[in-house]
Formats: C-alpha cells, structure tokens, sequence
C-alpha cells in the first residue's frame, strides 16, 4: 500500500496592484517556503494578515501548497 510523507508546505499571498488599461485587476503574487507542516488554517491565516499589513495592495487570496513524496 503506498504511503505519502508531506515534503514542504509553502504559503502563497495574491494581492491586487492595479488595474491595466482594459479596467482588469493585474494580480502579483508573493510565496513564502519553510511553512510548517503541522501548521492549521486559523495560525496561516494570521501569518498571511500580518504579512499583508507590511504590503500597499490589498490582499486577494491566501493559498497554501503542500508537497508530498509518495512511497
């Protein structure tokens, strides 16, 4: 039976930092690495506010990658 072993987790912040001539949001994204695996959506979601009070644009969406190996 094949197991799977998480390898890394990384956070990915979306913010809107503009609009282009078509009136379109451009989106620019910023991905932090080293998240830890056992970190929960509410600790991630505070992590993600503070990060994004240091930013001019306002934040869009929050997304989170884990990788695993599978064996």
């Amino acid at each position: 039976m094949a197991q799977a072993m998480m390898k890394n987790s990384k956070i990915t912040l979306v913010f809107e930092t503009g609009m282009n001539e078509k009136a379109e949001a451009i989106f620019k994204a910023k991905t932090y690495a080293n998240v830890r695996k056992e970190a929960t959506a509410d600790q991630l979601g505070q992590a993600a506010s503070a990060l994004a009070g240091l930013s001019a644009y306002p934040i869009v969406s929050v997304e989170r990658t884990d990788n695993y190996d599978i064996m």
